[in-house]
């Protein structure tokens, strides 16, 4: 069941420019719908488009497909079908991310062997973050061996963006885009 359904074109101008802050330059796709959402407030989601940004963005220090493990990873946790497969359709072949990674994001563990130390280090994060809101001491050295401060400062908040980004995808009930990839 929708709850909250994406807002349709024509969009007014006003919300038109919000949308396209969020897409990509040059994109030739409808805008997404969890973005069309998020158009039902316009200041709360111009507010939120400039950590998204960052998250994905050239100023981010994690490596790009280290993120989208732990986006996947997040999205997994959550059942968070909707933005998991904007993800592995939008930069899993563009960052050359083997997909039963990707897969493993939903039906593995850290334990698995598909996952380099570094990678299954990213999932146990993000593990513990959505069990306990919270990292054991243990697996922080081990991370803080692997990561600077301000870069594992970056990946616990793109944990807690991400869930944020699930919850409303989830609560709203929007379908998967066309084009994105499903759960395995």
């Amino acid at each position: 069941m929708t709850r909250l359904t994406p807002i349709d074109p024509p969009y007014s101008p006003e919300i038109h420019d919000h949308l396209m802050k969020w897409m990509p330059p040059g994109v030739k796709i409808e805008p997404l719908k969890l973005f069309r959402v998020f158009a039902h407030n316009p200041e709360l989601m111009s507010r939120m488009r400039p950590l998204g940004a960052a998250i994905l963005g050239k100023t981010s220090l994690i490596a790009p497909a280290e993120r989208e493990i732990v986006i996947a990873r997040v999205c997994a946790r959550c059942g968070c079908e909707y933005e998991w497969g904007v993800h592995v359709a939008s930069f899993g072949s563009q960052l050359d991310i083997d997909p039963a990674k990707f897969a493993n994001t939903v039906t593995g563990n850290a334990a698995d062997p598909i996952w380099s130390p570094r990678e299954a280090l990213l999932i146990q994060l993000v593990d513990d973050l959505h069990e306990n809101s919270q990292v054991s001491d243990a697996l922080w050295s081990q991370l803080a061996a692997e990561w600077e401060t301000p870069q594992l400062l970056e990946l616990i908040v793109m944990v807690g963006w991400y869930h944020l980004i699930a919850f409303v995808a989830n609560v709203s009930g929007i379908r998967p885009e066309e084009w994105a990839a499903r759960f395995p």
